[in-house]
């Protein structure tokens, strides 16, 4: 995949979308943790997550970063999804995400994205690297305003103690992922 001036760089969301994406194709694959649904348009990912319910997808954005337009077809990022599932957990780091919020929220995206595999946060931890170590309701947000489910890792951000916390897909797939990542991790 190339990018373009168009295209955002894997740890880097686009800022804000001015305009909406006029088109985007939508797939849904088969994983060990149920199905998945990935959004896609221009080769990054808008939005993604554990169900075969293209609503629940199309939810998870902003109705101002929805597109104009949803179509059945294949994603690049399918192959990653499959690849990461077959133990290459480096496969997601490479795909594209293409998210609008706020200047924290981008920042906060970005950070998920550095978080490595095996080796979670907690939200203590997570705000602390975004330079705010008292702002946890806010670390917390960021993880919750997340659209791009495993491409952002936000399953990698921890309650103090080591307690799961929510997660949008489900606390068992949330720990699915965490005990793979660190089984393969290793």
């Amino acid at each position: 995949m190339t990018a373009t001036s168009d295209t955002p760089t894997p740890l880097e969301p686009a800022a804000t979308a001015a305009t909406p994406v006029e088109t985007a194709s939508i797939q849904t694959v088969a994983t060990p943790d149920g199905p998945f649904t990935i959004l896609e348009a221009g080769g990054a990912v808008l939005a993604s997550g554990w169900t075969a319910d293209p609503v629940a997808i199309l939810d998870r954005l902003r109705p101002s970063a929805r597109p104009a337009r949803v179509i059945d077809g294949p994603t690049d990022a399918a192959a990653a999804v499959a690849a990461y599932y077959a133990g290459d957990l480096a496969a997601i780091d490479a795909v594209p995400v293409r998210q609008s919020g706020t200047a924290m929220q981008n920042a906060g995206w970005q950070a998920l994205r550095a978080i490595a595999p095996g080796e979670p946060l907690t939200y203590t931890g997570f705000a602390a690297a975004l330079g705010s170590p008292g702002a946890v309701r806010a670390a917390a947000s960021v993880c919750a305003r997340n659209a791009a489910a495993l491409f952002v890792p936000c399953h990698r951000v921890l309650r103090t103690g080591g307690a799961l916390g929510g997660f949008a897909w489900g606390v068992e797939v949330k720990e699915r992922l965490l005990a793979r990542e660190a089984r393969d991790n290793g």
